[in-house]
């Protein structure tokens, strides 16, 4: 296991939030997550043991199989930025949707 360098530690980050790619005829925009810059906002959001757990555990894995270390906060914006993507592509159709509809 190899621990960051000091660069990747205390590197600068952008403090602006990316602007949204333009969009090409005919096709939606791609979602991305804000990343590594400094955000103004803040939401919070409950969630059970089970998916701090689950939200932990698939970090971690990133980490060991994949070499990307990243914080819960990256994972979620990442996360909510593929659902959001999808959801604009496919509407109804969404996987959103859909779960949200067997509620």
């Amino acid at each position: 296991m190899s621990l960051p360098a000091a660069d990747d530690l205390f590197r600068p980050t952008d403090e602006r939030v990316p602007d949204e790619p333009a969009a090409v005829e005919g096709s939606t925009p791609r979602r991305r997550p804000s990343g590594r810059v400094r955000h103004d906002e803040k939401m919070t959001v409950y969630i059970t043991s089970a998916e701090l757990l689950h939200l932990e555990q698939v970090r971690l894995r990133l980490r060991a199989e994949h070499g990307l270390a990243v914080d819960r906060g990256r994972l979620v914006r990442e996360a909510l930025a593929l659902v959001l993507e999808e959801f604009e592509a496919d509407g109804e159709e969404s996987l959103l949707v859909r779960r949200l509809s067997e509620e």
